[in-house]
């Protein structure tokens, strides 16, 4: 990659070396873990800036939101077993700058940890509305977040605008509405994850979620959160106020590079790494925070998704081992799925919304299909919405890069 030369090369790891895992989320634990496992038996770093053990984010707008499972729950590995794993375990230890040059990352307690290797795994954090909001505007991205929005819904405040129809948005909307509060969700496209899943398949969802009770206000903004000390109502573009006690902004997130800037690293709408994940020698980037090329891409790509930040943990952790002549390419086919009033949307690929569309199993309508997203003619991502198996056997046509008549053609021939 240009200019990474300058940046020194990386030493090689043994016994005696320290690798610094910053960021004790999903990719870190899978770092750490994978280092374990692949051999390395020096020291590991493990940075998180909250006081918690790596714990999975999918069940905060779900099952924690709704009270269903404890913090205990959605613990990713129990304290016997992250012990297990030999770490130097520092929680509530933030990260504010990093020096290649001397190889350390400086934390905010003004202390710094010297590193001969760096999985960087900082993840993102979510876009705060550009005014100043009353209380009871919240967003949701860390256990924190879910506390305070669970706590809001469980003492009294059931009129819930939901500012954003994204993934998150959508799963808070759906766990709100069937515990019982009165749900308006606000997006500016024409469907909910429209940016996400295209047309059909927002289409889709937006129906799923009207028949269950929610209120979809697309093809509007949001101009103003109404209330002086507590929210009272939201505005939208085009005049109408909704009243709400709590209102959750979910517009997306930028993956957390602020620490970096004037680093060395390349920093792009994330942290620019090369095929094997690599940002600079010795240095890799896993999960939200990292940009890198994919087959399926014409360019870069930053996903957001659960398997897409434990495989990245674990192939950053090999690229780290295996040095500049050995590692391999991050080629795994992305995949992501979003549980809501019990249906399971799914992807397999990277669908984009002005993709070639051909539903070829089951119906939109009935809420039951699977559909080939196609680019230049040749599939590029399969989308079901509770189909789970058709849509699992045409993945191997995507592994291949087959054509999308093809695609079309075996998916017509699958059992509904």
């Amino acid at each position: 990659m240009p200019g990474r030369s300058a940046l020194g090369a990386a030493p090689e790891l043994d016994r005696g070396s320290t690798v610094a895992v910053v960021g004790a989320s999903l990719a870190g634990l899978w770092a750490c873990e994978a280092l374990r496992r692949e051999g390395f038996s020096g020291r590991i770093v493990l940075l998180g800036d909250e006081d918690n053990l790596p714990y999975d984010r999918p069940p905060l707008s779900k099952q924690y939101l709704a009270g269903e499972w404890d913090a205990t729950r959605i613990q990713l590995r129990s304290r016997d077993k992250v012990d297990a794993l030999g770490l130097d375990l520092r929680l509530g230890a933030r990260a504010v700058a990093l020096d290649l040059a001397r190889r350390a990352v400086a934390l905010e307690d003004e202390t710094a940890v010297a590193f001969d290797g760096l999985v960087i795994a900082t993840g993102a954090t979510p876009r705060r509305w550009p005014t100043q909001v009353p209380h009871g505007v919240l967003t949701l991205r860390t256990l924190g977040d879910a506390d305070a929005l669970r706590a809001a819904l469980a003492g009294g405040a059931r009129r819930l605008v939901v500012v954003g129809g994204g993934f998150l948005g959508m799963e808070v909307a759906a766990t709100a509405r069937a515990s019982g509060a009165d749900v308006t969700v606000v997006e500016p496209l024409a469907v909910p994850l429209g940016r996400v899943v295209g047309p059909v398949a927002g289409e889709a969802v937006r129906s799923l979620h009207e028949q269950n009770g929610v209120t979809i206000r697309s093809g509007t903004g949001v101009a103003t959160f109404v209330g002086a000390d507590r929210l009272e109502g939201v505005t939208l573009d085009d005049g109408e106020t909704i009243a709400a006690d709590v209102g959750l902004v979910a517009i997306g997130v930028d993956p957390e590079t602020r620490w970096l800037e004037g680093s060395g690293l390349v920093l792009d709408r994330g942290v620019v790494c090369d095929e094997t994940l690599r940002a600079a020698p010795g240095v890799v980037a896993a999960g939200d925070v990292a940009r890198f090329p994919h087959p399926l891409s014409p360019g870069t790509v930053r996903l957001e998704h659960w398997t897409n930040a434990a495989e990245h943990g674990a192939h950053a952790a090999s690229t780290l081992l295996a040095g500049s002549r050995r590692a391999v390419p991050y080629t795994a086919v992305p995949y992501f799925w979003s549980d809501q009033f019990g249906a399971k949307i799914q992807a397999i690929g990277l669908p984009e919304p002005d993709d070639e569309i051909v539903v070829v199993s089951g119906s939109p309508q009935s809420g039951r299909f699977v559909a080939c997203h196609g680019r230049d003619g040749v599939l590029c991502a399969v989308l079901g919405i509770s189909m789970p198996r058709a849509l699992m056997a045409l993945r191997p046509l995507l592994l291949r890069r087959s054509r999308l008549a093809d695609a079309v053609e075996l998916g017509a021939s699958l059992k509904t």
